[in-house]
């Protein structure tokens, strides 16, 4: 398995849970956190909802991180293989040919 395979594999689970997570939120406040009732619950509404804030921005580097580094592995293969995408023939300049300008049309006088 090559390692832009590995990285694959992780960036699609990390965005699973990414997915998972934002949709357990609620915009307005509520979620999972609305459904665990008053503060007598495990943590409290406000231990879930800085549970879910954290969870999200820390999945959210980790993909960021995947993806930087999966895309470092991707150009590093490119680069040890002898293969271009741009020929070097058409990096050449074209020689400078010189051309004679056109004779203006002059137009007669009244």
């Amino acid at each position: 398995m090559s390692t832009f395979s590995i990285f694959l594999v992780l960036i699609t689970i990390v965005c699973f849970l990414l997915i998972i997570v934002i949709m357990v939120q609620n915009p307005k406040g509520g979620g999972l956190s609305s459904s665990l009732g008053g503060s007598t619950q495990m943590g409290g509404v406000q231990k879930t909802t800085d549970f879910l804030d954290k969870s999200t921005w820390t999945l959210a580097t980790i993909l960021i991180v995947l993806i930087l580094l999966s895309s470092l592995s991707f150009s590093g293969s490119l680069s040890d293989s002898n293969s271009k995408i741009v020929d070097e023939k058409e990096n050449i300049a074209p020689k400078n040919t010189t051309t004679t300008p056109a004779k203006p049309v002059e137009t007669p006088k009244k």
